[in-house]
């Protein structure tokens, strides 16, 4: 049987040493590549052609999500198992809106993440323990009725980021408002500009104030 063809997407030189050592021990498994980027893994992943892709999501220029986003547009045979430190709901549904096969975090067991790798590599959606009791606790939560969101392709943290820019808020005000960092807000407004197809916030502001957001 030919071994998995695994491409490692993470910015940190020690935790890809790590993730290679680990998938080295393991006879079914192949480190193709790695990549310490978005820009740099989306031409990888292209080129390589890997069956899995163990994808980090903060990552310096673009980010995980969209570098997922983009690589399963033009190869959606590709299996992307995220492997982050944030497990919160915007960066868990995020990555499943791009259509990530599986979540794990960060310090998760060589079991659990060579379990996952074969799982996502033979079709299957795979979440650490942790994830899987969030998204069962998220779905398992009472909804009250609410009115259709103007952009259903942002997740409910975009759409609090969208309201404060139409509002006029920079980055930093908004991250002081929210209690985030710089980074993290400026993926989230990245990843707005992107799914709303603009160029920059007056043309978001625009977008927002024609479906009827703030003023």
């Amino acid at each position: 049987m030919e071994p998995i063809r695994i491409l490692i997407a993470d910015d940190h030189r020690h935790f890809r040493d790590g993730l290679r050592a680990l998938l080295l021990s393991a006879q079914d498994v192949e480190v193709v590549g790695e990549a310490s980027s978005g820009e740099e893994v989306i031409p990888l992943a292209a080129r390589l052609q890997p069956d899995v892709i163990l994808m980090d999501l903060q990552m310096p220029g673009t980010n995980g999500i969209e570098a997922t986003r983009r690589i399963l547009f033009t190869s959606p045979h590709i299996s992307i198992l995220v492997i982050s430190m944030f497990e919160d709901d915007d960066s868990v549904f995020a990555a499943l809106q791009a259509r990530a096969r599986g979540y794990l975090l960060k310090g998760a067991l060589k079991a659990e993440i060579l379990r996952a790798i074969r799982s996502v590599a033979s079709g299957e959606a795979i979440f650490g323990p942790a994830i899987a009791r969030r998204l069962m606790s998220y779905f398992a939560a009472p909804r009250s009725a609410a009115p259709p969101q103007a952009f259903p392709e942002l997740t409910e943290r975009e759409q609090e980021i969208l309201a404060l820019i139409e509002q006029h808020r920079t980055n930093p005000e908004i991250a002081a408002r929210l209690c985030l960092s710089p980074k993290t807000v400026r993926n989230h407004v990245s990843n707005i500009f992107d799914k709303l197809q603009v160029a920059d916030r007056a043309e978001a502001i625009m977008r927002a104030r024609e479906a009827g957001m703030g003023r």
